[in-house]
């Protein structure tokens, strides 16, 4: 659980009370996380429910004993994480990409909720040259202190796009032109086989589940990686690894 694990670089990022947090939405701080205790009730709580809608946040209801377990402090029923980067708008980066003359690279994490697999999926998509990272506002790694630490700070140089519905960015992505290859040995072809000289966006999801049946149904072409051993996959950071620099290698020689 989170409260076992947080640690002081993550309650430098916490804020808690309720005139406190409604400063940090009212500045238009980068929300991560909103906590708000179940059943809670008193004066300010509509001003504070009306700048959560206004801001379009996702609020987590939880019992009392988890605020407690965060902080000793008073936090009078809400706690938020301010996020440690700035989100890019998804809808701003792709025109933004196909000014620039080139062909789209897009990364789409669907459940994948280990913090050292997301960081180093980020370092490693920060180097291949990706052009944005989406991730969901629920069900993923949340963008922490271990996290850019994983990616090499490469998470304050890599746009990272969060969407309330994974698959809304998808078809986002796809009504923009790119290509949908999902990350999947469910399919008949391998990545080698798959044409990535275009603008391609890889979908890639959590190690546990897979992708969604939601996502593989928007998918163009699914990507397999060839596994000769006798371990069936890859860990999703490798698998990200080799699907991004394959189309790194196909685009040289295009």
């Amino acid at each position: 659980m989170y409260e076992q694990r947080h640690n002081k670089k993550e309650d430098d990022q916490m804020i808690f009370g309720m005139r406190p947090v409604m400063e940090a939405l009212k500045s238009g701080k980068e929300i991560d996380s909103l906590l708000l205790q179940k059943g809670l009730r008193g004066e300010n709580l509509d001003e504070l429910l009306q700048l959560i809608n206004e801001r379009k946040l996702h609020i987590k209801r939880v019992p009392s004993d988890r605020l407690n377990r965060l902080t000793r402090k008073t936090h009078q029923g809400v706690i938020c994480f301010v996020s440690p980067i700035s989100y890019a708008k998804l809808e701003d980066v792709l025109p933004t990409i196909y000014e620039s003359g080139k062909d789209p690279l897009i990364l789409l994490l669907d459940g994948i909720t280990d913090v050292r697999n997301f960081g180093a999926i980020v370092r490693t998509a920060e180097c291949a040259g990706v052009d944005a990272i989406v991730i969901p506002e629920t069900g993923g790694a949340r963008v922490t202190a271990d996290a850019i630490k994983t990616s090499a700070g490469a998470l304050n140089r890599v746009a990272v796009c969060r969407t309330r519905d994974i698959v809304d960015a998808v078809k986002m992505v796809k009504d923009n032109g790119l290509n949908i290859v999902a990350c999947t040995e469910h399919g008949d072809g391998d990545v080698y086989s798959t044409v990535l000289n275009q603008p391609i966006a890889f979908i890639l999801g959590s190690e546990e589940t897979g992708i969604s049946k939601a996502c593989l149904a928007l998918s163009d072409q699914f990507a397999g990686i060839p596994m000769k051993g006798k371990i069936e996959s890859l860990n999703v950071s490798v698998a990200a690894g080799v699907v991004l620099y394959e189309a790194i290698r196909q685009r040289s020689i295009s």
